[in-house]
Formats: structure tokens, C-alpha cells, sequence
């Protein structure tokens, strides 16, 4: 698929970094109007004490209060597995659609049988709103915009590129970061070189915004690149790396890492568009700890 580009069109992106689960969320507004959309909230997280809360996502919503922005579209990238989606909570203060690709019902089967949900819950992506295809174009108020299937960290993953921005979820990483991992269940690390070459793709001056960032070696924590500077500089993939020299490095550097910490109740939340499991008989909810599984 060839994405289509408008690179006269200058979205304003606004970040809000959330120190503890290294997160980067977004409004991104259209220029000409009061529309926005929401890239990747968070919702709080005591895991030790099993209480939620919603500093960060009421960090958004006085942001588009204050500034009196309409909300249009909450996009998920794709289901994370290191931090919980605030998407439902903001929708219920902000409305506004709820997105993400299409193959997340390949998710939901996967996990679905791993946390041993039952038949009631739906495994066909029917909790969310929209359901991206590779290629599918939306509007955010008078800007278009375009979701592009990047899959290899988790088959669900997509880049939204609007205008002279692109929103690349866990595909990249800044150039000093490289790119994420692909040894989830449904990852695949050629399918993630492939997936970065399309985004390697788009001009040369597209503002790429990540998902996340760690600060490498101590430096400042980043979350705005280019194409440009990631065709050149990415440990990864820059420099015109190979396929196969991407793949022996991802998947041996993938053997070693540990699992998020926060990654069996994000992919139960996630996978339900940011909902907690519904309640037992006596009202309370509970998350599902699979022993010897992931």
C-alpha cells in the first residue's frame, strides 16, 4: 500500500509523557478547526494494590476542556502490553470514536484463550468503534488521514499518518532506541523490518511521534523524530540494514528481555477497547494471572 501524503497539512500535536510506564500520549489538532483526536491514553495503575486511577488521562481532558478542542477519534495504535488504555474513561467525559486495526480480533483470540475468558467475551473487535484496514482514510475535522497495517510487535499495530505527522506506535523507537520488540505471541520480527521500511517510506521530512522512550544512556527523554533522521541514524534499521541482519539482532536481543511488568492487566483491559473484565456476582472485578504461560 502506498500512503498517501499531504505534507501541507500541519497538524498541532500536543504530548503528555507519563513517567511511569515511559508512555507518550497525544492530542493532535486539526489547524482550521476545533477537532482532535487522542493517540494512545493511559490509564493509572497501583498494581500491588490493585487500584486504578486517571491522573494522566484528566491531564488530556483539562487540556481539550481548556482549550475547547471537540474530540473526533481516540486512537489506539495497537494493544499495548505495558500500560492500561484510558480510552473509554476520556470517551465518556469527551465522546468521540474509538479505533484501532482490525486485526485486533487476532489478538483477542490469542489472548483470549490465554487468560481463559469465556464465550462472553467477543473476540470479533465489536468494543471498539472502527476497525482500521490497511490503507483506511478518516478525517480529523478538515484533515485526512490514513491508517498504515505496520505489523511485527503485535499483528493489530498500525501507523496513522496525518498530514506531515505519523503516529508509529511501537514500530520505532527514537534512532538512539531502535525498534521494538516482536517475540509477543502474533510478533514477528521480519514482518517488523518490513513494517519499518513502509514508514521508512514516507518523505524524508514526516514528523514521526513514538509511543515510547527510555532516555538511552541517560539523555533527556525524546518522543519526536523524522524519516530522515531515522533512515540515517536508527541502531536498528539506519544505514540501509538488512533484513536478515535485523532479524538475527531482534530475535536474539528479544531472548534476553523479561516481560513488561505491567503486561497481564494491560492486555486484558486493552484487549476489551480499555474496559476492566466485568464483575462476578458480587460486583467485584478481577484480573487473571496465567502461571507457566506467557
Amino acid at each position: 500500500m502506498t500512503c498517501p501524503v499531504n505534507m501541507t497539512v500541519l497538524p498541532e500535536v500536543t504530548a503528555f509523557f507519563d513517567p511511569a510506564t515511559n508512555t507518550i500520549s497525544y492530542v493532535v489538532k486539526d489547524p482550521k478547526s476545533d477537532a482532535c483526536a487522542i493517540v494512545d491514553s493511559v490509564m493509572d495503575i497501583d498494581y500491588a494494590a490493585g487500584r486504578i486511577s486517571y491522573q494522566h488521562a484528566d491531564e488530556i481532558i483539562a487540556f481539550v476542556e481548556k482549550h475547547r478542542l471537540r474530540v473526533e477519534w481516540l486512537i489506539e495504535t495497537h494493544v499495548h502490553a505495558d500500560h492500561l488504555s484510558a480510552a473509554p474513561y476520556i470517551q465518556d467525559k469527551l465522546g468521540g470514536k474509538l479505533g484501532i486495526g482490525a486485526n485486533i480480533t487476532i489478538v483477542q483470540e490469542t489472548f483470549g484463550k490465554i487468560f481463559n475468558e469465556g464465550t462472553e467475551f467477543q473476540r470479533d473487535g465489536s468494543q471498539f468503534d472502527r476497525l482500521f484496514e490497511d490503507g483506511d482514510t478518516y478525517t480529523i475535522g478538515t484533515m485526512p488521514a490514513v491508517a498504515m497495517h505496520t505489523p511485527g510487535h503485535t499483528p493489530a499495530c498500525m501507523t496513522h499518518v496525518i498530514g506531515n505527522t505519523a503516529f508509529v506506535g511501537d514500530t520505532l523507537f527514537m534512532p538512539d532506541g531502535g525498534s521494538a520488540r516482536a517475540d509477543f505471541p502474533g510478533g514477528d520480527a521480519g514482518e517488523l523490518y518490513d513494517s519499518i521500511q513502509k514508514v521508512l517510506a514516507l518523505p524524508d521530512a514526516m514528523r514521526l511521534f513514538m509511543c515510547h522512550d527510555y532516555g538511552p544512556n541517560g539523555r533527556d527523554i525524546q518522543w519526536e523524530t523524522t524519516v530522515g533522521d531515522e533512515k540515517a541514524h536508527n541502531i536498528h534499521v539506519g544505514g540501509g540494514a538488512t533484513r536478515e541482519a535485523f532479524v538475527k539482532m531482534r530475535e536474539a536481543r528479544d531472548a534476553t528481555l523479561g516481560m513488561p511488568k505491567l503486561i497481564i492487566p494491560s492486555l486484558q483491559v486493552n484487549m476489551r477497547a480499555g474496559e476492566l473484565p466485568p464483575p462476578d456476582a458480587t460486583g467485584k472485578r478481577f484480573l487473571k494471572v496465567p502461571v507457566n504461560v506467557l
